[in-house]
């Protein structure tokens, strides 16, 4: 080990040695108030970020150069959770879904580098984007097993610089709705090449149309990364493949379609890549499978989009569950109370049947709030992220299958343009950032401190785990 890394380590375990001071001890030699026993501990993300290997002021802890490159395994999957290592792996992360776009233009590349800096400042680890632009500008795939090899190696770049900041990516595959070609382009070349369809939905069930999307699979899990020479089936970078953006099939609303389709990629994907997790992409809306549960669902609607959280993900090859939380597009757009009330208990319905059902972790892949929403302030936004992170952590101090979750959307300076809404620029949102940064802190200290060689259900006695796990986020 080089001098570098020395350092490095010996920080790192100075920083939590610090840290464990303050919290046991009544009185810091810096000032701080931390109580003793089994009173509260309250610490600021500044107090706490001050004494922890990463800060909102550097570029992040996980970049290359500072970490044993043996150290950057592929994430895996032990029982209800992920592992590193054979160590716990929870997630703090986020959606950019924009990024090998933007990386195909010189001009703007340098916003994918911007966002993986801000990410890795406040502690994110996993990063959700596409891996896919089907005939549309800037296209990766023009046309069936066509690409365009420039934004190719701008998806390369994207991987490539994650790997830098020890950010690792979810990869989605295709997309259900219209934006960046989605099951419509598919649809689309179809019908050109002469075959008779009648629906988007005939995107799940033509063997032809299924021949064209594994074929794109196929492309990219092979492909070698230009500027890393990484095959990306081998990649550790790579945290997991996603079959599609919130998949639906509403002209089945049995929901057989779908989960046939789900069957076949799956085994099809970990028939060439063995290593890396797989997960669909569901929204989790409940289904026939499961009438009992359809009283989590955010309406009537949800019942007949053709997808089936518990039967869905029961399926061979699928390694982890995925959940999105949009109480401002599913209940009502205006801000209430009941938003807050639905999201917590959509999670833990949820993580219930990644539990009970499933034996699987489960992700909450995407959730936020818009700014558009009449009645909308950034102070009901904090709440609405307190309650996704305190809501995590009551699961994972139990060793739970609440695995993570990603924000939807973290965006750099200067890209107001493209804001939907639900962007959150962490400049601009000091708030919201301390949030996100302390969740991280959390996370990151739970995920170095535990083993599984300890006992999940142990009870916890000392001071850092009341910092942990103290619910006032």
């Amino acid at each position: 080990m080089d001098t570098h890394k020395r350092i490095f380590w010996f920080n790192n375990i100075l920083s939590l040695a610090f840290l464990l001071m303050f919290l046991v001890s009544p009185k810091s030699s810096n000032g701080f108030n931390v109580p003793a026993g089994n009173e509260q501990v309250e610490l600021t993300v500044e107090e706490v970020d001050s004494h922890l290997p990463y800060s909102s002021a550097s570029q992040g802890i996980y970049q290359v150069n500072d970490m044993e490159e043996d150290a950057w395994e592929m994430v895996g999957k032990k029982g209800i959770q992920f592992v590193v290592n054979d160590q716990p792996f929870y997630v703090n992360g986020f959606n950019t879904y924009w990024l090998m776009v933007f990386a195909a233009d010189q001009s703007t590349r340098g916003k994918v580098t911007e966002v993986f800096q801000q990410a890795s400042s406040v502690g994110l680890t996993v990063c959700r984007t596409w891996a896919f632009n089907d005939g549309q500008w800037r296209a990766l795939q023009k046309s069936p097993g066509v690409y365009d090899e420039d934004v190719f190696k701008a998806l390369d770049f994207v991987v490539s610089e994650a790997r830098k900041y020890k950010i690792r990516l979810i990869l989605s595959l295709a997309n259900n709705w219209d934006a960046y070609g989605g099951k419509a382009q598919y649809v689309k070349w179809g019908k050109a090449s002469g075959l008779n369809l009648t629906s988007d939905d005939d995107f799940f069930s033509h063997p032809t149309l299924r021949s064209y999307y594994k074929a794109h699979v196929k492309t990219v899990l092979n492909r070698v990364n230009t500027l890393t020479n990484i095959t990306y089936k081998d990649d550790p970078t790579i945290f997991a493949w996603e079959l599609m953006n919130e998949p639906r099939c509403t002209t089945d609303p049995s929901g057989d379609k779908l989960q046939s389709w789900i069957q076949e990629m799956a085994v099809y994907i970990k028939s060439m890549d063995a290593k890396h997790l797989v997960e669909i992409g569901l929204e989790g809306f409940y289904g026939p499978s499961a009438p009992e549960r359809a009283k989590f669902n955010p309406n009537t609607y949800a019942t007949q989009v053709g997808t089936d959280f518990i039967r869905n993900h029961q399926g061979l090859g699928v390694d982890f569950a995925s959940v999105h939380i949009y109480a401002d597009s599913w209940i009502s757009q205006t801000i209430s109370d009941a938003h807050i009330e639905f999201t917590k208990s959509w999670i833990e319905a949820h993580i219930e049947d990644a539990e009970k059902y499933l034996d699987m972790p489960v992700i909450f892949a995407e959730f936020g709030v818009s700014s558009k929403d009449p009645g909308y302030n950034s102070s009901f936004r904090d709440t609405m992220f307190s309650t996704v992170y305190k809501t995590l952590l009551n699961s994972t101090k139990k060793g739970g299958s609440g695995a993570g979750s990603l924000l939807w959307q973290l965006f750099p300076d200067g890209t107001d343009y493209m804001d939907d809404g639900y962007a959150i620029v962490l400049s601009k949102s000091p708030s919201t950032s301390n949030l996100i940064s302390l969740h991280s802190t959390r996370i990151a200290i739970f995920n170095s401190m535990c083993s599984w060689k300890c006992k999940w259900g142990c009870k916890k006695k000392n001071a850092l785990e009341t910092f942990l796990f103290h619910d006032e986020l």
